[in-house]
Order: C-alpha cells, then structure tokens, then sequence
C-alpha cells in the first residue's frame, strides 16, 4: 500500500494583530516535528529535492528529451523531474513557512502526489476533487484530505461516515455551503453516531459597484461574516456534523495571468482588479476567520491557489495555502509577474505524415482543456522550437498538423513535444507517465486512468 499518512496538527487561526507591526500568528507544525511519519510508499529516491533551476533554452530542453526517450515509441506522456522539483522549490519559497495542501486534480497520479508529499515538510496534505477519488486516497494510505468541493452522492457520504466512525479526528473533510448539504450529510449518515468533519466555504470572488459587476468564480453563496457564522452555528448546533475548517480561495487572483505578452493595457487592468481585490479578500477573509473562530474551534483556513500563494502566505487568517497546477506548469500559468515556472508535464506525439513542404502532422493531439477562451485551450507545441498548430485546423481529434520552420525539418517518426494548458487534465489522457531526471527515465507511473480510475 502506498500513500501519504501524514497527519496535521490541529491549528486555530490566530487573531488578527491587534496593532500594526504585531507578530505574525503561529503556523501549523509540520509532522515531522511532532514525530509523525511518511507511510513508507511515499518515500521518494534521495535525489529528489526542491532545488531551484535555471530555464532552460528549448534547444537544450528538446536535445535533452531526444536523449532520454530515444528508444520510447510516442504517443506518452511525461515529467520532468528536474522541472518539478525546481517549479517546488519556488512555491516554498513563495509560500514563506506556510504549508502547502496539494490540490490533487492538478496532479491525478498518485505515485506523483506521494512524491511531492514526502519531498518537504512544506508540502501538507492532500486537497481533493471528488469524494469518490477522496475515499479512494484514503483506501489507498493517504491521510489528512479534504474534499475541496460539495457533494451530492448519499452512498459515497454513508461510507465516509463508516471511515469517520473508526477515525473520527483524522477523516477526511468535505466541503459544505447551505443547510441543504448538511440535510444530505446527516441523512446519510443517519446509521453512524461520529459526526462527520466538514469545511465552509466561503465566497471570495470580488463585486465591485454594489456587485453590479462580479470578478472571480461562481463558488460558495457565503459571503460574508455574518452568513458563515450562522452556518457554522447551524453545524454546531446538529449532531451528525463537525465544523473543522475554513476554505477561502480567490480565484481572480490565483488564476489569471497579469504578464500576457502583447497585452500590456490588459495586463494593467487585471493588476488592478487584482490589486483592489486582494484588499477586500484580505479584510473579508479576515472578518469571517474571526466570526467563525467564536463559533467552533478550527484546525485549518485554507486558501489560495498556485498564482497568489505569495500574496496568500501574507494572510494572518490563512493558515495553509492551496497549490497543485505550479508542479506540472501548464501553459496557463506561464504569464504571472510575480513567479516563472518550468515547463514540467508534457507529452509526445508522432510525426505520420507531411502532407505538404512547411507541414508535418502528429497522431492525436486535441486534448483541449476545460474552461472558456478558445484560443487559451487547446495544447500548445512545444519542441522542438518554431512550430505552431494550423489556424483552420486547430488540435484535432485524431491528427494535428503542424506549420512553422521547424516542420519541415521534421520526418515520419520524429516526436513532438506538447504542454497541454491545464495541469492534471494531461493525464485522463495517458495511463502513465515516464518520470525523467537529467537525460535519464527513472521511473514510468500510472496516472489514475491508469489505475483504472476516472472521476471526472
């Protein structure tokens, strides 16, 4: 069995400072300090360690991938370590001292989520998509999880309930927003005595003129201090339930890119949004923090995600940051001020045919990610440099022709190598990855279409 049993200490988010200058509140203490252990499946080999790396050129990149997959038959799917443990070395950094829950949707392999959770204390628990996917991790080994998202599913929630019986201080959390979730949990729950551990979360996207305009994604309908701590009252009033946590997360910000080259007007704009948004995040985040604390007791306040985690870890209410897309660097994250990742998840396609001088077309290709902005979506050709997807035809389901100088350099059999714009979205595509360090493949790994598993 393997997996990361780590288990978090319970924290409190501290008061705000009570004057300017005041010292920052305490953060969690990491497991190994309190003595706790990795499940031996999660220990990684001694060299991996977050360790900052230079940005190589593609030429260097694209000379170093032909050496070690040389002998590896395209279609696949992999990671470059070395980028992975860089792109680490930069969050923790970011993160200054704040841990770090890994959102497992931008991951999807659980040998790489062991990996990043053993690879440094900053790296704490596992923030998870749905609760299928939530009990399965915890089957496997994995502890100290939350659901980072409601659910609907009554059988899955029964046996959630099972799981917290037999573990009630180490469960996992699921995230709730309205009476209606909580009715759903203690319904089907209704056999099991031990309350179930649940989160709030709160909705921090940003309405500015009265909320005439709204910025930021469409998540919880708790708002403000005073709604959160009517919920969280309403949960400690019932007896199925346990309010556990906090989860804030400020998407206008952790997720929009202010850099995009040639858009220097726009870039203004959405610093900003960013900018007047964050001070309200700040002082929302803050007053619901301390409404609840008067409520129930937390272990945690989660928020942020891979695009804010400086300006997050500066949060006194927040007491652990989000982050998953900043390992795999997709291209939707190549174009923030702050921070520049390095390329980490790509994948390989065949050269099949060259159907016309300047043209040479891949096997496969249209793994378009979720979301708006078309043009944003689909993978992007990486290596070798100088290739671009043909405006008329795009990324297509079964081939993709390729334009620019370096397609015609390019013969039957060669490799392309892809970035697809979103992180764990990569790898419901592939059921496996090949782990590379140097010009060296250490290791080939499932994802979890590899293991059989699909969940969204």
């Amino acid at each position: 069995m393997s997996g990361s049993e780590q288990t978090p200490t319970p924290t409190t988010p501290a008061a705000p400072p009570a004057a300017e200058g005041a010292p920052p509140p305490p953060r969690p203490e990491p497991p190994e300090a309190a003595g706790e252990q990795a499940s031996p499946g999660a220990a990684p080999a001694p060299a991996d360690t977050p360790t900052p790396l230079p940005l190589p050129t593609p030429a260097e990149a694209y000379e170093r991938y032909e050496e070690a997959f040389g002998g590896v038959q395209a279609p696949f799917a992999f990671l470059d370590l070395d980028a992975v443990w860089s792109n680490a070395a930069d969050m923790l950094r970011r993160a200054k001292g704040k841990p770090i829950r890994i959102a497992s949707k931008s991951i999807r392999s659980r040998a790489v989520l062991d990996r990043l959770l053993a690879l440094d204390r900053g790296f704490q628990g596992v923030l998870s998509f749905t609760l299928p996917e939530t009990l399965w991790l915890w089957e496997q080994g994995h502890r100290d999880i939350v659901l980072a998202y409601p659910t609907a599913d009554g059988p899955g929630i029964t046996r959630l309930a099972r799981i917290t019986a037999e573990h009630p201080e180490e469960a996992p959390a699921v995230m709730v927003d309205s009476v209606e979730h909580l009715d759903l949990i203690e319904e089907s729950a209704s056999s099991f005595v031990a309350p179930i551990r649940v989160a709030i979360e709160i909705d921090l996207s940003w309405w500015p003129l009265g909320g005439v305009v709204k910025i930021g994604p469409k998540r919880s309908p708790v708002r403000s201090a005073e709604q959160a701590a009517a919920l969280a009252r309403e949960i400690e009033r019932r007896q199925r339930v346990r309010l556990v946590g906090l989860m804030a997360y400020e998407g206008q910000i952790a997720g929009v890119g202010d850099d995009v080259p040639g858009k220097p007007i726009g870039n203004r704009m959405v610093r900003a949004m960013q900018a007047a948004s964050a001070r309200d995040v700040a002082e929302r985040r803050g007053e619901v923090v301390s409404a609840v604390s008067a409520v129930a007791e937390l272990e945690f306040v989660n928020g942020g995600g891979t695009g804010s985690v400086e300006r997050t870890a500066e949060d006194w209410a927040v007491t652990e940051i989000a982050a998953g897309s900043g390992f795999y660097a997709p291209v939707l994250f190549d174009h923030f001020q702050a921070f520049t990742l390095v390329p980490a998840a790509m994948f390989a396609l065949p050269v099949v045919r060259k159907p016309e001088p300047g043209t040479a077309t891949v096997l496969g290709g249209g793994y378009v990610a979720s979301g708006v902005g078309a043009k944003q979506r689909p993978p992007v050709p990486h290596l070798p440099d100088g290739l671009r997807l043909d405006p008329y035809e795009g990324a297509g389901e079964t081939q993709t022709p390729l334009l620019g100088s370096a397609a015609e350099r390019l013969g039957l059999g060669d490799r392309v190598y892809f970035r697809h714009a979103k992180a764990g979205e990569l790898c419901e595509r592939f059921d496996s990855l090949h782990l590379v360090a140097g010009t060296t493949i250490r290791d080939r790994v499932p994802t979890y279409r590899g293991e059989g598993r699909a969940f969204l």
